[in-house]
């Protein structure tokens, strides 16, 4: 278990199974194999890799999971960030590769299994962080408004062009 997990955009992967890269970095005798498929669950990936893989958990997923698409190598690093169980979860752009109904049960699932979980998220797509307690609009590196989203739509111009740009 660690404090803090991170999940960048791109996710590192290597040619091992599905298994062994969600429990990344930990010998085969030590993977709790019932929390790998929690993980995956959470992530949203668990029906994919049941019902499409075809050796399931235990599928090579080719170096850099070539065999993958973009979206099922996010929900990877995150199961592979869930399976730590952290107190707190920065996901930089880590959802970026995802349809907006994928996104959204997954992040669903993850406030539903992890109530008190810190997460952080970095994004550039406004849904991503629509239901945030706080958001914190970067500037030229530099924090110049924060509050909800409905906080912000309302008070701050920036803001709410983007929003418009996006809707």
């Amino acid at each position: 278990l660690r404090l803090v997990a991170y999940v960048p955009q791109e996710v590192f992967l290597y040619d091992a199974t599905v298994t062994e890269n969600i429990a990344f970095g930990l010998e085969p005798e030590q993977i709790d194999r019932d929390r790998v498929g929690q993980a995956a669950a959470i992530a949203q990936l668990d029906r994919f890799v049941t019902e499409e893989m075809p050796q399931g958990y235990e599928t090579l997923i080719g170096e850099r999971g070539v065999r993958l698409s973009g979206g099922q190598r996010q929900r990877l690093g995150l199961a592979r960030a869930i399976y730590r169980q952290p107190q707190v979860l920065i996901l930089d752009e880590a959802t970026s590769a995802l349809d907006g109904i994928t996104e959204e049960a997954l992040l669903s699932s993850l406030h539903g299994h992890f109530p008190d979980l810190t997460v952080i998220m970095i994004a550039h797509r406004l849904s991503t962080v629509k239901l945030c307690e706080a958001i914190y609009l970067i500037e030229h590196g530099r924090i110049v408004d924060s509050g909800s989203f409905a906080e912000l739509l309302e008070s701050n111009a920036t803001f709410q062009r983007m929003v418009k740009r996006t809707t």
